[in-house]
């Protein structure tokens, strides 16, 4: 017999991503237990979502500043929710008053979670939140930048043109780096 090519023939139907965290911390796996069922019993797509993100690796649960938090917090709209964050806060000193907010996350820095409270806010973690709102339709999942990491600054090929990839240098002195393609006083600059 042979293989039916109009029914699609051999093509295999892989999922791709994570369907568990590859890290083995106790209390990430028993939150992936939790919204892998609050996702198969509940039509929220909020709850898929924040699996799918538990599940994903570190770099891809990146951190989020109390700066950040505020912004998106004073936008028109979001009074009274509740952000969510699938990864850790961190605390920014330039921003000088903190409203209140009332914050979820995986991880909260001493100094982040210390002035939430003073604000009159709160710090919950992700099986308190979803005691509270199983659906999440109080929450506002928020994300960091992935590719705001030092390392990602020197993904693609440095020395090409119009490429603007920082390159790995020993130092940054006038030998190094510096010379033809570099400056206009030594040929022509890209």
């Amino acid at each position: 017999m042979g293989i039916d090519i109009k029914a699609g023939g051999r093509k295999a139907t892989k999922k791709s991503g994570r369907t568990a965290p590859k890290s083995e911390n106790l209390y990430l796996r028993l939150l992936v237990k939790l919204y892998r069922f609050l996702s198969r019993r509940t039509d929220a797509k909020f709850n898929a979502n924040v699996l799918k993100r538990l599940n994903s690796s570190n770099t891809n649960k990146p951190q989020l500043s109390i700066k950040s938090l505020c912004k998106f917090a004073a936008k028109e709209g979001n009074a009274g929710k509740t952000l969510v964050v699938v990864g850790p806060v961190t605390d920014d000193v330039r921003v000088l008053d903190v409203p209140k907010l009332s914050v979820c996350a995986l991880r909260f820095s001493n100094t982040a979670r210390a002035r939430i409270v003073a604000a009159g806010g709160e710090c919950l973690t992700f099986d308190e939140y979803a005691l509270r709102d199983p659906l999440g339709e109080s929450g506002l999942l928020l994300k960091g930048s992935v590719t705001h990491r030092e390392a990602a600054k020197h993904f693609g090929a440095p020395g090409t043109s119009h490429s603007h990839v920082k390159p790995y240098v020993r130092s940054k002195g006038r030998k190094f780096e510096k010379a033809r393609g570099r400056r206009p006083s030594r040929g022509y600059k890209n």
